[in-house]
């Protein structure tokens, strides 16, 4: 879902690039000439700005609106709009032929200024502390989020074999066969409903190697910045690896059917036997979940076998970035009604683009046939995001509580009852979902709270609450360091409106009241504090409060909390190398100098760094220590 939301933002715009609260740290670089790289003054960003603010504007209105030409091609029916066979053999000479030539002219100095403005090469953050004498310490093994992980088939049946080893996500070819053949494309990229695992016939497996996950289509990066920097203290795949994998999958069906886990049990010992150093774990997003995960099945006699002392003799450290510990609020909408932010705030002619190729209740039914995704439903409930009248992170002075999270204006039926809180949210999800789904879930996961340290030890051995940090411990490890790096200071969804769908050809009861605009309202949706895709209680409340109560962390491990506010550069379509983004602060620089510091050895000078109120908002959660 997010790199979905990401795509858009970047092609379409993002108007929230509000200042944060408080300046990132930016060490001073060097580039390879020994000459210092530094950002343009805002006054002169101001001045190019204004001077070429007329013509942006015509730029984006000639490319915005043969963007939306081309687009609706693509999402209306072959016949409805453009030959898609002849728009296949369109070439990029042919449309810039169509293009005035002014506009061409205005795109080419936009590209220059922006190049201008941030000199920010990929190499510079390892140059840097390789010139500080910081070398390749730790092996690194890095696990990605949700959807960053390229499928490719290796199916041989007849409906497969034109899409052998090939990505059916995260490539061109995905685009491709998405346009040319959906019904083939879902056939694919779903799982089986009643099992969990791949359709009679289909066989999709995750892309392996650095190449996984480097990049989700041509030019648009996610890892391999860090991978870049990583290079320059001499780590290679001898000593790096990344450890890729389904994220349509729950856990237990990619040990299942992948040996996910053993093989990355088999890879953290490797590196540690063959350089003779612990190893350091990197995760992002819904990675971060998976490690947790991890780090309990590793332990546990009857699946990973390493016993209580596994952890503190191989792991080094956890860097946990951006990580949805406790969900992403903007997963329930995608399954209940296959929307979100992204899709509420369209204009009507892409609304009706995107429902014309790809409508809600199909998107519900790819979202549900993802059983990895629903992983990232609110942790929590009521004592985490809330309840009728309070929230933790209720900002001062709002007069509707972010503790209503399903709202409805009209409450007159069982499809729109009373507002509902994350609690009574979960309930509603189950009771409008198909039997398949809701015993997937309630089978696979548990969003609850444990309150005593007796029922922390039970869950233990129990598989569903292996992804809770709220229902289960940190291993006994009191030598493991965690990280927890993140993004804040970018709007990020925190609640919505709903109403009834009332149109005949719809197969769902309810929709977001995309109608509804009141205050902090927008189309029906209500944003709050986070890194626009993650809300700030998920990425920071177990690192800043959580796991300094006992019965979560009784071995005592180190938390370190640095807290990064979103500085995008206005020149720059991914944010540049101050951006907090959920997928862009990859590519932050003070993001790369601090993995690089903890994978040299040198992690213990990072000092906790908080520019928000998590802080404040995790002493109004209602879980507390015993005694």
């Amino acid at each position: 879902m997010s790199s979905f939301s990401t795509l858009r933002r970047r092609v379409l715009g993002d108007s929230s690039s509000e200042p944060s609260r408080a300046p990132s740290p930016n060490p001073a670089f060097k580039d390879k000439n020994g000459e210092h790289v530094t950002l343009v003054p805002t006054s002169k960003l101001k001045q190019l700005a204004s001077k070429r603010s007329k013509r942006r504007q015509w730029l984006v209105f000639g490319l915005g609106g043969l963007f939306g030409i081309v687009i609706a091609a693509f999402f209306a029916q072959q016949n409805d709009v453009i030959n898609l066979e002849g728009l296949m053999d369109m070439n990029l000479d042919s449309l810039l032929e169509a293009i005035p030539a002014g506009i061409v002219k205005d795109a080419k100095d936009i590209t220059r200024h922006e190049r201008e403005t941030v000199n920010y090469d990929s190499f510079t953050v390892g140059l840097h502390l390789q010139s500080q004498g910081v070398k390749a310490r730790h092996p690194v093994i890095m696990i990605p989020g949700v959807i960053s992980t390229g499928l490719e088939s290796w199916g041989t049946e007849e409906g497969s074999r034109p899409y052998f080893r090939k990505r059916l996500w995260g490539s061109w070819s995905m685009m491709r066969a998405l346009v040319l053949d959906k019904a083939s494309w879902k056939r694919h990229i779903m799982l089986d409903k009643l099992t969990g695992l791949d359709p009679p016939g289909i066989k999709l497996r995750a892309a392996q190697g650095f190449d996984a996950a480097d990049f989700f289509i041509t030019g648009y990066w996610i890892w391999s910045k860090i991978l870049e920097n990583l290079a320059t203290l001499g780590y290679d795949p001898s000593n790096a690896f990344t450890a890729a994998y389904d994220w349509r999958l729950s856990c237990e069906k990619l040990e299942l059917r992948d040996h996910y886990f053993t093989r990355l049990k088999a890879h953290i010992e490797t590196g540690f036997r063959t350089s003779g150093e612990k190893v350091v774990l990197i995760s992002h997003s819904m990675g971060s979940q998976v490690l947790f995960y991890f780090l309990h099945w590793v332990e546990a006699e009857a699946h990973g076998g390493g016993g209580p002392d596994w952890v503190n003799t191989f792991v080094d450290s956890w860097i946990n970035i951006s990580g949805s510990m406790l969900g992403a609020l903007k997963g329930y909408p995608a399954v209940l009604s296959g929307e979100m932010k992204d899709t509420a705030q369209l204009n009507a002619f892409a609304v009706y683009g995107l429902e014309k190729f790809l409508a809600k209740h199909e998107r519900v039914e790819l979202f549900r046939a993802m059983p990895g995704a629903s992983s990232m439903l609110p942790i929590g409930g009521n004592a985490v995001w809330g309840n009728k009248t309070f929230a933790p992170d209720d900002p001062k002075n709002q007069t509707v509580s972010y503790g209503t999270f399903i709202n409805f204006k009209e409450s007159n039926s069982t499809q729109s009852p009373a507002n509902l809180t994350v609690d009574e949210s979960h309930s509603y999800l189950m009771e409008n979902s198909d039997t398949w789904y809701r015993d997937q879930v309630q089978t696979t996961y548990s969003y609850g709270v444990a309150h005593s340290r007796a029922e922390v030890e039970r869950n233990g051995k129990d598989p569903r609450k292996w992804m809770n940090p709220l229902e289960t411990r940190l291993p006994i490890a009191p030598h493991l360091k965690i990280y927890c790096f993140y993004g804040v200071g970018k709007p990020t969804e925190r609640s919505y409106w709903y109403r009834e769908d009332r149109d005949p050809t719809s197969k769902l009861n309810v929709t977001i009241d995309t109608t509804f605009t009141n205050g902090g309202i927008d189309r029906g949706v209500v944003m709050g504090e986070g890194d626009g895709t993650v809300p700030l209680m998920s990425n920071g409340y177990m690192c800043a409060k959580g796991w300094r109560i006992n019965r979560y962390n009784p071995a005592g491990v180190t938390v370190k909390v640095y807290e990064m506010p979103h500085e995008p550069d206005r020149f720059s379509p991914r944010g540049g190398p101050n951006t907090g983004d959920h997928v862009d602060i990859l590519g932050r620089a003070s993001l790369n100098d601090l993995i690089l510091r903890v994978a040299g050895g040198k992690g213990s000078h990072i000092e906790d760094n908080y520019v928000s109120n998590i802080r404040d908002y995790s002493e109004k959660v209602k879980i507390y220590d015993e005694g």
